[in-house]
């Protein structure tokens, strides 16, 4: 292959991986946009919606109007109040079947657009949390083929963890083993792919108080190590002119199809 169409072919691949994130999250946004004015339209009552609105736009008018009457103003502030409340409450279901899921989805999908993948050449630290730091002098690190230790470790006893710094040589998924008392708990990392479901910590316990930080099997509830955490790049998404987190960036471009929908299906919200 020649210099030019080598470079060519570099091009492209760099294009594709900025680009790839950047579609995901804006269909993401359309078709969850969609989803939530939908769901707020047959989960809520639309009659009581409008008057509550009505009723809240009424008060807001009279305080206007009457702003040099001031037990009118008062008695409208207080019926702004009722009002809110009331919408609050009308909208509370509704809102409540979108939030559910939809945190369960944004946990998921940032596994795989919330990080980048370790890069060649480019060290990381591992960190290994120790559940009594009797122990800690007994942690060993075993690097597969491809990872490559470049300083001792150092071990904070106060925090009850040991440190290594590595650099990938190659790229590839890799299992790296930790040894504690005779026994191997291993933490796989992730170097140079494209888009990968990424866990940057690997810890021990029931589901639930897994779900939100790590992808991976729980460690052992008898092991010698209480987490194992290797952190990944943060994810950069070019738009508008800015660098946007995924979650900031699906937020805002949810928001702007919801309401494009909602005037467009003539829902209230």
């Amino acid at each position: 292959m020649s210099s030019s169409l080598y470079d060519l072919f570099v091009l492209r691949a760099s294009v594709l991986k900025a680009v790839v994130p950047l579609v995901i999250v804006v269909s993401l946004s359309i078709a969850i946009g969609l989803l939530m004015v939908i769901v707020f339209r047959y989960a809520s009552d639309q009659k009581a919606l409008r008057m509550a609105k009505d009723r809240l736009k009424a008060h807001l008018l009279a305080v206007r109007l009457f702003q040099d009457q001031l037990p009118v103003v008062l008695r409208s502030y207080a019926r702004i109040l009722g009002a809110t409340g009331l919408y609050l409450r009308l909208a509370f279901k509704p809102l409540l079947l979108v939030i559910l899921p939809l945190t369960f989805l944004i946990v998921q999908v940032d596994r795989f657009l919330g990080s980048v993948p370790m890069q060649v050449g480019e060290p990381f630290l591992l960190k290994a949390r120790v559940a009594n730091s009797d122990v800690l002098d007994q942690a060993s690190l075993q690097l597969p083929t491809g990872l490559v230790a470049t300083a001792p470790a150092v071990r904070a006893p106060a925090d009850s963890e040991v440190v290594w710094r590595i650099v990938p040589t190659k790229a590839g998924n890799f299992d790296l083993n930790i040894n504690v008392s005779g026994q191997a708990y291993s933490k796989r990392v992730v170097v140079l792919g494209g888009l990968a479901r990424l866990s940057g910590i690997r810890l021990r316990g029931p589901w639930w108080k897994r779900m939100w930080m790590s992808a991976e099997p729980a460690l052992p509830e008898n092991s010698s190590i209480a987490a194992i955490e290797a952190e990944y790049p943060a994810r950069q998404i070019a738009f508008a002119g800015l660098d946007w987190n995924w979650i900031w960036l699906f937020f805002v471009l949810s928001l702007i199809a919801g309401f494009l929908f909602k005037t467009i299906l003539r829902i209230e919200i």
